[in-house]
């Protein structure tokens, strides 16, 4: 099996992306990122689906991204909830963390250099997402282009893929396809603000997407919730 440097957060996106490369033959080698998030408890998540999944190795990275602050997620800044009025996907959001995948994907990027891997998965989505500039085709396309101009691997002629499986995915479509692979979503946190446990706030732009899928799917949300 060809070792794959797999992006797992934690969230539902990721552990279907995990899922779906071990289904394409790959070894995945998870790597998550403790950026100085506020809802760490998606890296406990990580632990758990990276297990779950099968995951060949499963290594967790620290980047201060908190020092850099510019975002909801990583400074004293509200978090955008359904009560304050924005559409989701009008604009970008304050959520949105300055370069956040492009570093993330930076890390993998080293890491499949060292492991002799040239294959990248991630669960960027350009359908139903909030509006990220890093998570467009041609984000993947450029990043992949990268790849290949700036690395020993790629300059001689490894020849890096960036895998995006979900980008024309609805969060329907997400959630069928991890149906099928036997994802257990309730392992998965996704809420921007989810408490030390791993519950849910049910109120910010990823729970909101989060139940949206479910809902289209037709099937149960296995989501836990805050009280109140």
């Amino acid at each position: 099996m060809k070792p794959a440097v797999v992006l797992v957060s934690g969230g539902m996106d990721s552990a279907v992306v995990l899922a779906i490369a071990r289904e394409r033959g790959f070894a995945p080698h998870a790597l998550s990122v403790r950026y100085g998030q506020r809802h760490t408890s998606e890296l406990d998540a990580a632990v758990r689906v990276a297990q779950a999944l099968g995951a060949a190795v499963h290594k967790t990275v620290n980047v201060d991204l908190r020092s850099l602050g510019g975002s909801a997620l990583t400074a004293d800044i509200a978090v955008p909830v359904d009560t304050d009025g924005h559409v989701i996907g009008a604009d970008i959001p304050v959520t949105y963390v300055p370069a956040r995948n492009t570093i993330m994907l930076s890390v993998a990027l080293g890491w499949a250099e060292v492991l002799g891997a040239t294959d990248l998965f991630c669960g960027v989505n350009a359908v139903d997402y909030s509006g990220y500039p890093d998570c467009r085709p041609e984000f993947i396309a450029g990043f992949e282009a990268l790849a290949n101009l700036a690395t020993k691997a790629g300059v001689e002629g490894a020849g890096f893929r960036v895998h995006a499986p979900l980008m024309r995915m609805t969060k329907g479509d997400i959630v069928r396809e991890g149906l099928r692979l036997g994802v257990d979503f309730a392992q998965t946190v996704s809420c921007y603000q989810a408490d030390a446990d791993g519950a849910a706030c049910g109120h910010c732009d990823a729970c909101r997407l989060r139940a949206e899928g479910f809902e289209a799917a037709g099937v149960a949300d296995p989501t836990r919730y805050a009280a109140g």
